[in-house]
């Protein structure tokens, strides 16, 4: 697992070891960037279910300006530490241990892009989605990655289901706010 582009491109990411991550695949990581290509440079992110961190890390790369990443088990969390510090991006970053639903009843925002992968057998995405929408600038974009079966709201708050992709059993899906 390595940073595809921008300032770390081509730095190693280490995976937390076991089963409790499943790290993005390189060619779902590389089409989201190219989705949302033009909307990185100095955003503000939030990586929900952050794992590894390879999405937040990968944005920062890329120009982001601040990530934040959520992540509940506390040794996975230390491995995303680890690779925010080796690809030098420790002072745009902060690390919040605790699961993505507390953090999204309370957090304060603007967002411009945030990333959800949650467990794939989790059903949580339904009730987050309408509180991040409350959280994202108005041109927020929300990310979430899912398995293919799984289907998600219309509406996450005041944006709308703008895309989906399949890359196997993997599936992506686009919320945006359609006035813009």
């Amino acid at each position: 697992m390595r940073v595809v582009t921008g300032s770390a491109k081509g730095r190693k990411l280490c995976a937390p070891p076991g089963l409790k991550t499943r790290p993005t695949p390189a060619i779902v990581k590389e089409s989201v960037f190219s989705a949302i290509q033009f909307e990185v440079e100095g955003a503000a992110v939030l990586d929900l279910f952050a794992g590894s961190g390879q999405m937040g890390i990968e944005a920062l790369s890329r120009g982001a300006r601040s990530c934040v990443f959520i992540e509940n088990a506390k040794d996975v969390l230390k491995v995303t530490e680890k690779n925010v510090e080796s690809t030098g991006f420790g002072e745009k970053s902060r690390l919040v241990p605790g699961d993505a639903w507390s953090y999204v009843q309370s957090a304060k925002g603007p967002f411009d892009i945030a990333f959800l992968d949650p467990p794939y057998k989790s059903t949580g995405l339904n009730k987050i989605l309408p509180l991040l929408g409350g959280i994202m600038s108005e041109s927020g974009i929300i990310i979430c990655e899912t398995d293919s079966a799984n289907t998600l709201p219309e509406k996450a708050g005041p944006l709308l289901k703008h895309r989906e992709y399949r890359y196997g059993k993997t599936k992506i899906t686009i919320y945006r706010n359609n006035d813009l």
